[in-house]
C-alpha cells in the first residue's frame, strides 16, 4: 500500500449527503488544508429525508443539516461550499448533475478530485452503498473524465481543465493510503457536528472513527489512515 505524502494545491470534493465526506475523507481533507491545500466541497443531495421521524418537516430539516456542514467545515478548513440540493434519492448521472460538477471543476480548477468509488456496493450482511451515493460517485467520474477536460463537452460551462488524479473513498480495492495520525481529532470534531444525525454523545463515535483509521492503517506503519482507490490522469 502506497501512503500518499503530496499535498495538493486545489482539492475538490464532491459527495452526495452533508456529512459524507467528513466520514469519508475528512482527515485527508483536514491533513491537506493544514498543508496549504484550497478545498472545495459539493455536497450534492439536500439531505431532506435524513431523519426517522415522519413528521420532519424535509425544508427546516435541510436548512439544519446545511448548517451542520457549516460548522463541520471550520474543523476541515473548508473554504467554500456548494450546496445543489438535490432531493434525497434522486440523486442521478444525469447531464444536469455533470453539467454544474463540470462548471465547478473548471471554475476551481482543482489538482484533485475525492468522491465515492461507486463500484464499492455490498460491505458485509449489514450495509451496502445506496443509490445517492453510487450515482454521486458515478456523476463524478464522468465529470472528470472526459467532460471537464474535453473542449466540445459544455462549451458554455468555461476552458477545459485536466486534474492530476482523483481518489476513491470507500472502496474495496484500495491502493493508497493517507496518513491522518495528525488530523484524526479534526476529522472526529467535523463528524460530531452533525448532531441531526449522530445526537449529542460522541464518544461513541469517536472509538469507532478511531478503529476504522486503523484498520485502514493496517501493514503501512503509520498510527491512523484513510484508504483510497487512486485513478491517475
Amino acid at each position: 500500500m502506497e501512503i500518499l505524502s503530496d499535498i495538493p494545491n486545489r482539492a475538490l470534493a464532491i459527495y452526495a449527503h452533508p456529512d459524507d465526506a467528513d466520514v469519508s475523507c475528512g482527515g485527508t481533507l483536514a491533513r491537506w488544508s493544514a498543508g496549504g491545500c484550497e478545498i472545495r466541497l459539493v455536497v450534492c443531495a439536500g439531505g431532506d429525508k435524513g431523519s426517522s421521524d415522519p413528521s420532519s418537516d424535509p425544508d427546516i430539516l435541510m436548512a439544519l443539516r446545511e448548517q451542520e456542514v457549516e460548522e463541520a467545515r471550520k474543523y476541515l478548513k473548508i473554504q467554500i461550499v456548494d450546496f445543489l440540493r438535490i432531493p434525497d434519492g434522486e440523486v442521478t448521472n444525469d447531464i444536469s448533475l455533470r453539467r454544474k460538477l463540470v462548471s465547478i471543476i473548471r471554475e476551481f480548477q482543482p489538482e484533485a478530485v475525492v468522491s465515492p468509488d461507486p463500484t464499492a456496493v455490498f460491505f458485509g450482511e449489514h450495509y451496502y452503498n445506496h443509490r445517492d451515493h453510487r450515482e454521486t460517485g458515478w456523476a463524478a467520474l464522468d465529470a472528470v473524465s472526459p467532460a471537464a477536460f474535453s473542449p466540445l463537452y459544455f462549451k458554455e460551462e468555461g476552458a477545459p481543465h485536466k486534474i492530476s488524479y482523483m481518489l476513491l473513498s470507500g472502496t474495496l480495492a484500495p491502493s493508497v493510503s493517507v496518513d491522518i495520525s495528525a488530523s484524526i481529532e479534526s476529522k472526529e470534531k467535523a463528524i460530531s457536528s452533525h448532531v441531526s444525525q449522530l445526537g449529542d454523545s460522541t464518544e461513541w463515535l469517536r472509538s469507532i472513527v478511531r478503529e476504522r483509521a486503523k484498520e485502514a492503517a493496517a501493514g503501512t506503519g503509520i498510527a491512523f489512515a484513510e484508504g483510497f482507490r487512486r485513478m491517475i490522469f
